[in-house]
């Protein structure tokens, strides 16, 4: 089996609807890909309509979290979840405040580029985004189509980098707290990314420890971002902390080179994923 647990559709900052995406997993010889859009699951019902015989989709998301240290500045961390019930009132009402925060950000990031005459309008990303949540990747295709820079990933390298002026912080949810609103959902949560050193700050294996203290259930270990030395320290850490070990593209379409399925979850490790969600099922026939 090939599984990859950490996709995106246009519904976030992907470049292809939930169908489209679907396509694009059946076309790579997948048979099971996770949806994991940012802190919605806007894009979970027409996923389900859209599915093809053969193809099992794992409903997910991507939750922008905070792990805060208790002498140094907050370090953004994502909290990938799935299973969960998608009517959980406190889940729900958390997911809520995270897309209007990351609305929110990205127009006052949008208001600080035209004012330095950067040709970004935001009436125009609303319509670009097709009814998703505004983000930075969105705003990156913007100067791409303005000529401002040459490619997303120079964007993201500069007028979008977190040291840039026009960088705007969101206020997101404390790790703990989105972890324990994951499982009291039913769902399943994995801490995204651990050890992508070339994004920036990242947390080290005592806050993770915590982090499965808290209920924290599996680590991403095999991603793109992730070195053989960092995918190696993740294993064993897992293994240690007795964690699900997961593998995945953080497949984006376009905006991103990484292909889907580029790194793959081991199905023995996606059955004891499935095991222990208890919120939704996934998708298969």
């Amino acid at each position: 089996m090939r599984i990859d647990l950490h996709t995106h559709s246009s519904v976030s900052d992907g470049t292809e609807s939930p169908a489209e995406l679907l396509a694009s997993a059946r076309e790579a010889g997948l048979d099971v890909v996770a949806l994991t859009d940012h802190d919605t699951t806007g894009g979970w019902a027409a996923a389900e309509a859209a599915r093809p015989s053969g193809l099992t989709v794992v409903p997910g998301m991507e939750m922008s979290c905070r792990w805060f240290p208790d002498d140094e500045p907050p370090i953004s961390v994502h909290l990938l979840a799935y299973l969960f019930d998608p009517l959980h009132p406190a889940f729900a009402a958390e997911r809520a405040r995270l897309r209007d925060e990351r609305l929110e950000r990205a127009e006052r990031i949008v208001r600080a580029l035209a004012a330095d005459g950067h040709p970004v309008d935001w009436d125009e990303l609303v319509t670009h985004a097709a009814g998703g949540v505004v983000g930075r990747p969105h705003i990156a295709g913007a100067l791409v189509r303005g000529g401002v820079v040459g490619s997303v990933e120079e964007a993201f390298g500069t007028l979008l980098h977190h040291r840039s002026s026009y960088y705007v912080a969101k206020a997101d949810t404390d790790v703990r707290q989105g972890i324990e609103l994951v499982r009291a959902a039913g769902g399943v949560p994995v801490f995204a990314h651990g050890r992508a050193t070339k994004r920036g700050r990242v947390v080290g294996d005592d806050a993770i420890a915590v982090m499965a203290d808290a209920g924290l259930l599996g680590l991403e270990v095999d991603h793109p971002d992730h070195d053989d030395g960092e995918r190696a320290h993740l294993r064993r850490l897992a293994g240690e902390l007795d964690l699900i070990a997961t593998g995945s593209s953080d497949y984006h379409g376009t905006n991103k080179a990484t292909p889907i399925g580029a790194c793959t979850t081991d199905p023995a490790q996606y059955e004891r994923l499935v095991a222990a969600g208890t919120g939704t099922s996934p998708l298969r026939d």
